[in-house]
């Protein structure tokens, strides 16, 4: 960045670069870039280093990740959820126990998951099992027909996060009422055919939520696009894209801001839109 391009490396490009290489699996590369890092590692790169471990499923260089966060983030909610889940996929039942009481000492508490829709100019919520919505019967009745529209098309549900050791068929029912299948089907009675889903999520979709909206947004051809905590998502025809990047800004943009932004849209193969004060910028392909 410095040699070729003049920009000066932020505290957030470091956490950027471990999670390319996280999710590229190239994990023994993050893991030297940290290590070769001109400045002290900060709680975003340990971060993307433990979601990079949760994505491949590596136990070890997850509580290698997790140990460093604690240092400098001994409370992060977040990350106690992840090294669960990375204790869940691996079915190590006991880490599992070990990282709930490790919350409970400290007092963290793991956020409540909600899911919103707008609908007639209300918004709707929606939170994990919640059966208090005035429609709830027929959310109910439409989850039953979602579910066994996409079982024809060979829907399995995908248990592995499900944080507790029980038998199967209990851990589909515990990922069954996730606030955002109670919003898509809330969408789905609602909304009239051809007029796109969007629902907001406080926290990251689940990989069991993520493959169920993929298949929904085919069986029933809609489109719908979620906003979790970490991205948009984008489902059509059984596929899930990133949606373009929209951001306001009160102020011009810097100089410095203006040129990292192009290479991002380069980089990560993005489209991003931004209006600052004067006018809209739209950044693609560098």
């Amino acid at each position: 960045m410095k040699s070729k391009h003049g920009v000066d490396p932020w505290l957030e490009h470091y956490g950027c670069m471990v999670d390319l290489y996280g999710r590229a699996g190239r994990l023994d590369d993050a893991i030297n870039f940290i290590k070769t890092m001109p400045v002290e590692p900060h709680e975003g790169v340990w971060g993307a280093l433990l979601n990079a471990s949760r994505i491949h499923n590596n136990v070890e260089l997850g509580k290698y990740a997790m140990d460093k966060l604690m240092v400098i983030e001994s409370e992060n909610d977040a990350a106690h959820v992840l090294l669960s889940n990375i204790y869940a996929e691996s079915k190590d039942w006991k880490g599992v126990s070990r990282t709930r009481g490790m919350m409970t000492a400290k007092g963290v508490k793991k956020v409540p998951g909600w899911s919103a829709i707008e609908a007639d100019g209300k918004v709707h919520e929606f939170y994990v099992g919640g059966k208090s919505h005035p429609r709830y019967k027929e959310i109910e009745m439409m989850l039953a027909e979602m579910n066994r529209r996409l079982r024809l098309e060979g829907y399995a549900a995908n248990t592995r996060e499900v944080l507790f050791d029980i038998e199967e068929e209990e851990k589909e029912g515990a990922i069954s009422l996730h606030s955002e299948k109670l919003a898509l089907a809330f969408g789905l009675i609602v909304l009239p055919e051809g007029v796109e889903i969007r629902i907001v999520k406080n926290l990251r979709v689940c990989r069991d939520c993520h493959d169920y909206t993929k298949m929904i947004s085919k069986v029933f051809n809609r489109e719908i696009v979620m906003r979790d905590r970490n991205r948009f998502h984008h489902f059509k025809d059984g596929a899930c894209s990133w949606v373009e990047i929209r951001i306001v800004k009160n102020l011009r943009v810097s100089g410095d801001c203006h040129d990292f932004t192009k290479m991002i849209s380069k980089v990560l193969n993005r489209e991003i839109v931004m209006r600052d004060r004067n006018r809209f910028h739209h950044f693609k392909d560098g």
